[in-house]
This record gives structure tokens, C-alpha cells and sequence, in this order.
């Protein structure tokens, strides 16, 4: 009896073993993430996040967990889903856009966070320095602001008589508002463009922008980038079709679905550039040593299929130039 006892003993403490060893593997790290977008059109930029963590050896649901909060286009929620991601106590939080960065930034100094920033960082206000970032954040800068003036001199060049430029612009955003107007009319100014900003904060506001034109018509139209503005890309690209404008966007998204010509950081290599440095923190690197990174990838997507819809004769030298021509 005592031997068939101790067998049967032993038995169990063998079959609770695992589930010991279980409860003390170490639990799964959880990435923040929260931008001030909607997930349409997101999937590209996503596939490269997770590529950049796959890079460094994390694969979400396998090893990482992400907890994804989307604002749709309501800034006046970011502060709230910040604070939500901050009370779960996430490992650490990825921001894919300034205003979600600095959102961020307002509700935590502890948890490090990895940012994409429309333009100079340390004047937008997330970093101390592009070196020796310092603090809690550290991320990429996407140059959105510093390539407004190259794009407009590429419009020039496809609509070489353009006179008079609308720029579409959303108020609610004065981070990347403000830069892209300024470094626009100075661009605008040695090239000797009239320039007309017009808001376009709201779907209402971007269908009155284009029935203004009815009145006073531009030679072409510039859109400054902004989530909201890109969350309306069929909306901007189908006007723009309809009053026969030439128009120029930020990033690839537009002239994929009939826009003229965009020019921009290639956002598929930044978001996994993201990516990367969000698995290096998770490893143990601190964001007050890692060096704010520069893109240093851009591309020139042009629909030669709407410029000639629109009677436009595309220089080869940008055609050769381009990245993609879609035909």
C-alpha cells in the first residue's frame, strides 16, 4: 500500500510540473500602439511595422501582443486612448504620427516611446536632441514638412504654365499645418506661384474648397499631408477628376487610385523602420540613446494615365526619374 501511494504521489506531481513551469514563463510583452487615424489604408504600413519587429525576432501573437487604439480622425480622443494604453501599463507604445506622439508624450515619462515624426523632432517638441533624444521617445523623422517645396517644383514641372496653386490644409493639425504652409509659400515665392490655402478639416469643408474653384480656378492643387486628409483620398482624388485639376499629394495611397503625382518619404520602409526600433527597445535599448533616425528613402509615384486624362504632357527626365509610373 505505501508503495502503490507513493507511485500514485508521484504521478500527480509529475502531471503538475507543466502547468508550474507555465505560470513561470515570463509574460508576453505588449506594444502600444496609437495613432490618431483610422485602420483604412493602414495594412501596408502595418505589414512593415511588424516586418521591422520580425527583423529584430518578434512576431505579433507569437511573441508579442500589440493593443491597437485608433482615434479615427478625432484628436480630441487621443488623450483618452493614451491614457488607456498608459493604465494597462504596456511595455512600451509606438505613435505613427506627431500628434499621437505628443498625445503620448502628455500622459507618461516612464514608458519609452518610438515615434514617427512629420518633421523636425526636436522643433516639434518630442526630443531634447536627434542624437541624444534624451527622456522617454525617441523615433524617425519622415521629412513630410522639409519635401513640401521639392513636390511643388515637381508639379511645376508636369504643369509648367501653372500660375496659381490651391493648398488644401487641415486646421485641427497645426503641427504639420503650420511647416507645410510655411516652407509651401516660400517655395512658392522663388518660383513665382500665387499660392491660396484653403481648410479642408472636414469632408463639407473639402467639397466647398473645390466648388470655390467654380469661381476663382487654380492651375493645380496641392494637398499637404495629414491623416484626415488621407483618410478622404477617394474623396480629394475624385474632385480633383471631376474639375479636370492637376493635383499632388504626399504619398503613394493617392496615385494609386487615380491621383496625378505624389512625392514623400516611402512610408513602407519608415513604418519598418519603426518597427525595428520598437524590438530593439523591447530588448533592453533606451530611447534616451538612440539616435532620432533620418529617412533616407523617397520615392516619385506618377499616374501617366491620368496625366494624359488631364492633357499633360510628363517630361522624361521625371519619368525616367520616377519610382513607379502607373500606365
Amino acid at each position: 500500500m505505501k508503495r502503490r501511494a507513493f507511485i500514485t504521489l508521484l504521478g500527480g506531481a509529475a502531471a503538475s510540473w507543466p502547468i508550474a513551469a507555465r505560470a513561470q514563463q515570463p509574460a508576453m510583452p505588449v506594444i502600444g500602439w496609437l495613432s490618431s487615424a483610422s485602420p483604412d489604408g493602414f495594412t501596408e504600413r502595418l505589414r512593415g511595422f511588424r516586418q521591422g519587429l520580425k527583423d529584430i525576432g518578434y512576431v505579433e501573437r507569437e511573441n508579442v501582443a500589440i493593443e491597437y487604439r485608433w482615434a479615427e480622425n478625432q484628436m480630441d480622443r487621443l488623450p483618452e486612448l493614451a491614457a488607456d494604453l498608459v493604465r494597462r501599463q504596456v511595455a512600451m507604445i509606438a505613435a505613427p504620427n506627431g500628434v499621437s506622439a505628443l498625445a503620448v508624450k502628455a500622459v507618461t515619462t516612464t514608458i519609452p516611446i518610438v515615434f514617427l515624426a512629420p518633421e523636425d523632432p526636436v522643433r516639434y517638441g518630442l526630443v531634447a536632441s536627434l542624437a541624444r533624444p534624451g527622456g522617454n521617445l525617441t523615433g524617425i523623422n519622415v521629412f513630410t514638412g522639409e519635401l513640401s517645396a521639392k513636390r511643388l517644383e515637381i508639379l511645376r514641372e508636369i504643369v509648367p504654365g501653372a500660375a496659381r496653386v490651391a493648398v488644401l490644409i487641415n486646421p485641427t493639425n497645426p503641427a504639420t499645418m503650420e511647416p507645410t504652409v510655411r516652407d509651401v509659400e516660400a517655395a512658392a515665392r522663388a518660383m513665382g506661384l500665387q499660392i491660396q490655402a484653403l481648410n479642408a478639416s472636414t469632408s463639407r469643408e473639402i467639397d466647398a474648397a473645390f466648388a470655390s474653384f467654380g469661381r476663382e480656378r487654380p492651375d493645380a492643387v496641392f494637398v499637404s499631408l495629414d491623416t484626415f486628409l488621407n483618410s478622404r483620398r477617394a474623396q480629394l482624388v475624385n474632385l480633383a477628376s471631376r474639375h479636370a485639376l492637376p493635383a499632388t499629394f504626399s504619398n503613394r495611397d493617392f496615385v494609386e487610385i487615380g491621383g496625378l503625382m505624389s512625392y514623400g518619404t516611402n512610408l513602407a520602409d519608415a513604418f519598418r523602420q519603426l518597427g525595428v526600433y520598437t524590438g530593439r527597445i523591447l530588448k533592453g535599448a533606451k530611447p534616451a540613446e538612440l539616435p532620432v533616425l533620418q529617412s533616407d528613402k523617397f520615392e516619385l509615384v506618377i499616374n501617366h494615365q491620368t496625366a494624359r486624362m488631364l492633357g499633360l504632357t510628363v517630361p522624361d527626365k521625371l519619368l525616367v526619374a520616377a519610382d513607379e509610373v502607373i500606365e
